[in-house]
């Protein structure tokens, strides 16, 4: 199963970074982004790779790009292969645009605690917001996001730039929600990052992925529970199951689990998109 991973690339080019999932490759006005098969679980990279999710996290990005470049422009100049992409370098902005269609996650619990406001009380775990909300977090390299307020967002960018991320974020999300749903799929919430290219404003990294984003089976959603979902929930439940105490150095996975988890991302493709693997 192992044979056909990439767990890293050492390609002739000045290397820009190398993140939990991506080789970045400088090429001076330019970068090329490699995904590779890397995954990893509470911050930590795993020994294990998984077959084809550097592939499916690309295609299903690129799929999304060409699906809502009207709505905002993204980074892509050209589809290498499956795994790489020649991107336009931006001036990131140092903010993820997290858009919530779903009470979910740290935004359940936040709720729990009534630290959230504007949501009517009485609210179900996992139900549906009457309109998908925007809650930024800062971009942290090492340990947790911290949420960021509107104000907050507007006083390191701008305002306006704020309200036209918030815009375009929303609208990609909408627009997004009613295809995958189409395909049975539910975004429950996903993240966003921008940057600048000669003062035009660019969707950057990845677009609507299993890694970026809560996706769940529609024939199974219940209101109230834990949701099944499209990305590393085997992983992460295999982890705990084992009591890892989530410091490195991360255990080897068994075979099982990550032939499952190489399933689901193939399966998130394949459903999102309408097309073959």
């Amino acid at each position: 199963m192992q044979t056909d991973v990439v767990l890293e690339t050492n390609l002739p080019f000045k290397l820009f970074k190398r993140g939990k999932v991506r080789d970045v490759y400088d090429l001076e006005n330019k970068l090329l982004i490699v995904s590779t098969d890397r995954i990893s679980a509470f911050d930590v990279v795993l020994p294990n790779g998984i077959p084809h999710k550097g592939e499916a996290l690309n295609r299903i990005s690129n799929y999304w790009f060409s699906q809502i470049s009207d709505i905002v422009a993204n980074h892509v100049i050209e589809v290498v292969d499956p795994r790489t992409v020649l991107v336009e370098k931006t001036k990131p902005i140092k903010i993820e645009f997290v858009v919530r269609g779903y009470l979910y996650g740290s935004l359940w619990e936040n709720y729990k605690q009534s630290k959230t406001s504007g949501l009517p009380k009485g609210l179900q775990k996992a139900e549906r917001l009457k309109s998908p909300i925007s809650t930024p977090t800062t971009k942290a390299d090492v340990g947790h996001d911290i949420e960021l307020s509107r104000e907050d967002v507007s006083t390191q960018i701008g305002k306006s730039t704020a309200a036209e991320i918030e815009e375009a974020s929303l609208r990609i999300y909408e627009r997004a929600s009613q295809k995958a749903e189409a395909n049975g799929i539910i975004i429950a919430d996903t993240k966003f990052e921008f940057g600048f290219h000669k003062k035009e404003l660019m969707l950057i990294d990845e677009c609507l992925t299993p890694d970026s984003s809560r996706f769940w089976p529609k024939k199974t959603y219940q209101i109230g529970q834990d949701q099944l979902s499209y990305d590393k929930q085997h992983v992460r439940d295999y982890l705990v199951s084992i009591g890892w105490n989530r410091q490195p150095p991360a255990p080897k996975l068994p075979e099982h689990i990550i032939f499952e988890t190489s399933k689901k991302y193939i399966e998130a493709y394949e459903r999102l998109t309408g097309r073959k693997f």
